[in-house]
């Protein structure tokens, strides 16, 4: 019996002994992977954010000397960082205005009444607006421009 004994406490000895070395090895295990998954996830998650571009824009639209047509657009802007919004307040003036340009440039009034003509018109305005937050060296851009009122009035 005492030799059964003397083996048990050995053994819960020895348990003992290698438990911390088991232990650490398993939590040094734990935070390698957790530097895998960390390394996989994104800096910064993933938002849409919709800025409205208020009032709507009013301008004419048009051939110069024909009758006056007038283009009323609600526009909202779509950024995929939490950042892009400060930036686009901070730069509004100067986006509304490369926007009322662009409107007032469009001379076919009929390619405006066309989807193609609208998704045209929706791109060349978010490269516009991508040259200017470029421009003023902010580092973000916006996903996208989205019309949600477009009215042309012959």
């Amino acid at each position: 019996m005492m030799l059964n004994l003397k083996r048990f406490l050995l053994f819960i000895a020895l348990t003992m002994t290698l438990y911390p070395t088991a232990y650490a090895q398993e939590e040094a295990a734990g935070d390698e992977q957790a530097e895998d998954v960390a390394e996989e996830e994104p800096a910064e998650p993933s938002v849409t954010d919709y800025i409205s571009m208020n009032p709507p824009f009013v301008t004419h639209v048009g051939k110069p000397g024909t009758s006056l047509v007038y283009l009323k657009a609600a526009v909202t802007l779509r950024a995929s960082s939490a950042s892009t919004r400060p930036v686009v307040e901070t730069h509004m003036p100067r986006l509304r205005h490369e926007l009322v340009m662009l409107f007032g440039e469009q001379t076919d009034v009929d390619a405006l009444a066309t989807n193609a003509g609208q998704t045209a018109l929706r791109q060349e305005a978010k490269q516009r607006i991508n040259e200017v937050l470029k421009e003023q060296q902010t580092g973000e851009q916006i996903a996208d421009v989205l019309f949600t009122e477009f009215v042309v009035q012959r």
